[in-house]
This record gives structure tokens, C-alpha cells and sequence, in this order.
């Protein structure tokens, strides 16, 4: 078939670049709002779905497509004050449904439905945090893919708005007082001139108190001397210390500081002031704080810091650093629950509050796991596994018995029984021993000759996790780690267990704080 492309108009443009003449004929294409490029996108479109449309293949693609992205998708249940939160999708929903329990028997009960914020779909949940009691959730809301937020205040019990309303938060989620009377915040001033085009600076810590206006919001932390620096504050557990994780750009190096909220003139403190290395607070016990760093330790560790004698001769190593990465790490149930990557699939393995190692989690298969969120004495918490055929099923525990039980498993249009994985091992040109993940159907006979789908990663110290992906499994040449990455599935991911920023770490979606704890 003769196919005939609109045409690309060229030009005569050369630039000269560290003395070579480098020439650039679509220069004009940069242009993104111009009317010629959007009647040349527009040609291209046009000519593409005419093709597309005229394929007998292309309804059925589509038909199994959407039947296989059709599944029941929950994130594991966060524990405050007594009840259950947590979202779900079901299935082909946009965004998340946010859901509350009073008791893991009763009925869930919607508290907040972001598909219904806007009929065009344009407005987004971009940040969620329920208080300490579980009576109140604080909001954020993003409009057209913006990273400006608006935050909003709702009653649990009854789904009702309160008049509070906190605008100009970017970067940032919110962290409730010990009272449940408030919660702390971090945003910029009102932009001048155009609110997504302004370059912002000075980023700046509030604490917003219900029933207040934002305009009585009381600055608790700025540096006027660092224009580029942000700001995420995080009330410990016990309620005593603000802990302000500063960071700068995206670089993984991070800075922490803290407020003693129980003295009224107490002043913000430096902690760790020299931005060498990421830090994480996981918990504290009094003026013990224990973090999660890269500090010596590429692979991590969790180190003790006495906020009374922080030097770091002083510092304690309460899980040392070994072979595989320590991914993420909450406190819950009187155990540390370490979620490390050995050879690129999860493993959990719990340590006393000492640090002794207190056994292993043992889960479905090989796969990835997120979750294990709760408060220092919870005996339960929740997580999710998936794995290259199964989404996320999500799982109760009993930390104390080691006693797991399925809470949510999505019905599927498929058999995930019907299929198997296993792990291989490759040596590279280099001598690194490189693993291979082989997903199959059981009954296929490995003979060389099945045609193969392969995807392969590496870069930016990122792993790819094991997950399951509708397009990949369809034989479509994406690698999704998730279905359908909207700004509301990566929203969903945090609540599963995302590490609070601190650092913007996307441009369209920032972490669900206080529905996690600590990784």
C-alpha cells in the first residue's frame, strides 16, 4: 500500500557549536503553539488512524486490551485513629476512589471520589492526609496537570467540606500536630505574572490551623539565603518533634532540621546540615532518631542519631548495610520490615527495635512489594505483591504472629495459574552476573523456538521492578509499570508506600503523605 506523508517543510539554519557547524532544519518544529506545527500534528494524525482505522485487527486489540486493563486495582490500608483508608479503582476509573472503614468487616464508605471533581476530567487528587484521630482529611487538589495545589480540609464521618482552603502548596503534602488542630504545609508566595510560566523561589514551612484563615498561617521555617532550597516537614510519631527534611534540585542529597513543638520558644535546629547524603526518618524514641541513609553505605542502612550529640562520632548502626539494597523501611508492630532488592526482585525481612534480625516475610513468588505502613505499636499492617502475571494483591499481617491473610485480590480476565516465572542468571561481557526474569505460559515448551518479547534496563541507578503491565503482556513495545500512568495512579503508588518528597520527584504528581509511614 502507497502511503503519502504530509509534507515536513525544512530550513537553512546552522549553528555553530564548540567550532563545528551543526545544522538543524526542524528548528521551527520546537515551536509547540504555532500554527504550522499544529496543522503539520494534525496531517500526521489524520493520515495515521486513517490507516488505523481501515486494520480488522485494531478492534480486537483494543477489545482485550480494555478487558485486561479491567481489573479491580487497591492500595494496601493505612490505619489512623481506629479506621481503615485506603483506594480502589474499579478499573477503568481515572483516578482512585479514596475509601474509609470503621472495622475491617463493615461496608467501605467513599470519602473522596476525584472523578467526580471536574466533568472534564481535569482536576486531580495530588496529595492526601488524614490526622492522627482519623476525623479529618486534608486534600490537595491540581488543576490540568499543574503542579500547583490547592488544599482543602473534609470531615470523615460525614464527607463534608470545611471552609479551610491553603493555595500556592507546590512540592509538598501535609503532616497533622499531635492535637489534631492543624497541620504543616509548604508552598511559595502568590506568583507575579503568569502562575505556570514564573520561576518560583523561596519555598516556605507553614502550619495552617483549622478554622483559621491561610492569611493567619504561621511561618515556621525559610531561608531567605538559599532561594533554591525546598522544604517537606514530618510530625514524628509521638508528636513532640516537626522533622524538615530540606533539599535542593533533585539531587538524591538531602538536609534535615527539627522543631521541639512542646517548647513554645523553641527555635529550629540544624541536624544534618551538610547535604552528603539522603536521609529518611523512620522513627524516634525520644531524642533517639533513627534514619534510613545512604551515608557510607550505597546500599543503605538504618542509623540511631541522638538529636543531643548529632556529630557523627556518636552515630550507631543499628542495621547494617549488606549485599542487597535496602529499598524501603517503616517501624510497625514494635519491628523494623525491610523491603531489600535481591537480585532484582523483593525480599522482607524484619529486625527487633535493636536491630537483631527477626526472620524473613515469605511472599507468593518473585515479585515487588509495597506497603507495611502503620504506628510503632500497631500488631497489624497491610502490603501488596505483585508480580509479572499477577497484579496487586493486597495482604493483612499480624506482625506479632506472622499470620498473613488475603484482604483484596482483583478478579482478572485471565488465569494467572496458567503462566510461570523464573529467574536466570547471565554473565556479561564484564563478568557481572546479570539477572533474567522468563515469564511463560506453564504448558509452553522451552525449545528456543517461541517467539520472544524482551525489555531490558539500566541507567540512572534505577531498577526496573518486577510488575505486572497490560501492554507488555499484549506484546506491545512499552514497559509500563503500571497500567494507565496517570497523575492518579502514581498518586495510588504512594499510598502504597512512596517515601514523602523530599525533593519535588515529578513534575505531576507528588507522594499521598500521611496516609504512609516511613520508607
Amino acid at each position: 500500500m502507497s502511503i503519502s506523508y504530509p509534507g515536513t517543510r525544512t530550513e537553512n539554519l546552522v549553528e555553530e557549536m564548540h567550532g563545528r557547524s551543526v545544522p538543524d532544519p526542524y528548528r521551527w518544529m520546537e515551536d509547540l503553539e504555532s500554527d504550522e506545527i499544529r496543522a503539520w500534528v494534525e496531517a500526521q494524525n489524520a493520515l495515521t488512524f486513517s490507516i488505523l482505522e481501515r486494520s480488522p485487527l485494531r478492534a480486537k486489540i483494543q477489545a482485550r486490551m480494555l478487558e485486561l486493563w479491567d481489573y479491580e486495582k487497591y492500595s494496601p490500608p493505612v490505619k489512623r485513629g481506629g479506621g481503615y483508608f485506603y483506594t480502589y479503582n474499579t478499573g477503568l476509573l481515572n483516578q482512585d476512589v479514596l475509601y474509609w472503614l470503621a472495622d475491617l468487616t463493615d461496608e467501605p464508605q467513599v470519602l473522596l471520589d476525584p472523578n467526580s471533581l471536574s466533568e472534564d476530567g481535569t482536576v486531580a487528587l495530588s496529595g492526601a492526609a488524614v490526622s492522627r484521630d482519623g476525623q479529618y482529611l486534608a486534600y490537595g487538589l491540581a488543576e490540568a496537570g499543574s503542579d500547583w495545589q490547592t488544599w482543602h480540609v473534609r470531615r470523615v464521618d460525614d464527607g463534608q467540606d470545611l471552609d479551610d482552603k491553603v493555595a500556592w502548596v507546590k512540592f509538598s503534602g501535609a503532616s497533622w500536630d499531635k492535637t489534631n488542630a492543624g497541620f504543616f504545609y509548604s508552598r511559595y508566595d502568590a506568583p507575579e505574572g503568569d502562575a505556570l510560566k514564573s520561576a518560583n523561589y523561596h519555598h516556605k514551612l507553614y502550619y495552617h490551623r483549622l478554622g483559621t484563615p491561610q492569611s493567619a498561617d504561621r511561618l515556621i521555617y525559610a531561608r531567605p539565603d538559599q532561594k533554591e532550597w525546598g522544604f517537606n516537614g514530618e510530625v514524628t510519631e509521638d508528636g513532640r518533634y516537626l522533622v524538615i527534611y530540606a533539599w535542593h534540585g533533585t539531587a538524591e542529597e538531602n538536609g534535615v532540621y527539627y522543631l521541639d513543638l512542646e517548647d513554645p520558644q523553641a527555635e529550629v535546629q540544624g541536624l544534618l546540615t551538610d547535604f552528603d547524603a539522603a536521609y529518611a526518618l523512620v522513627w524516634n524514641e525520644g531524642h533517639r532518631f533513627f534514619f534510613k541513609t545512604d551515608h557510607n553505605a550505597p546500599l543503605n542502612r538504618v542509623i540511631a542519631i541522638d538529636i543531643d550529640q548529632p556529630a557523627p562520632s556518636h552515630w550507631e548502626t543499628v542495621i547494617p548495610e549488606v549485599a542487597d539494597k535496602l529499598e524501603t523501611i517503616a517501624f510497625v508492630g514494635r519491628r523494623f520490615v525491610g523491603t531489600y532488592l535481591h537480585h532484582a526482585a523483593h525480599q522482607v525481612r524484619f529486625f527487633k527495635p535493636d536491630g537483631t534480625p527477626d526472620g524473613d516475610l515469605r511472599l507468593p513468588g518473585i515479585g515487588t512489594v509495597t506497603g507495611f505502613r502503620g504506628q510503632s505499636d500497631d500488631p497489624e499492617t497491610f502490603y501488596a505483591f505483585s508480580s509479572f502475571t499477577t497484579p496487586g494483591t493486597i495482604f493483612h499481617l499480624d506482625i506479632e504472629q506472622r499470620r498473613v491473610e488475603e484482604f483484596r485480590s482483583p478478579v482478572l480476565a485471565f488465569d494467572p495459574g496458567a503462566y510461570v516465572t523464573e529467574q536466570v542468571f547471565y554473565e556479561s561481557k564484564d563478568g557481572t552476573r546479570v539477572p533474567l526474569f522468563i515469564s511463560h505460559r506453564a504448558d509452553l515448551e522451552i525449545d528456543g523456538k517461541a517467539p520472544t518479547y524482551l525489555y531490558g534496563y539500566g541507567g540512572f541507578n534505577n531498577a526496573v521492578p518486577v510488575s505486572f503491565s497490560v501492554p507488555t503482556w499484549c506484546g506491545w513495545k512499552w514497559a509500563a509499570f503500571t497500567p494507565r500512568p496517570t497523575c492518579a495512579a502514581a498518586a495510588s503508588m504512594a499510598v502504597s508506600g512512596t517515601r514523602p518528597v523530599c525533593r519535588p520527584i515529578s513534575k505531576t504528581c507528588l507522594t499521598i503523605s500521611s496516609l504512609r509511614r516511613n520508607t
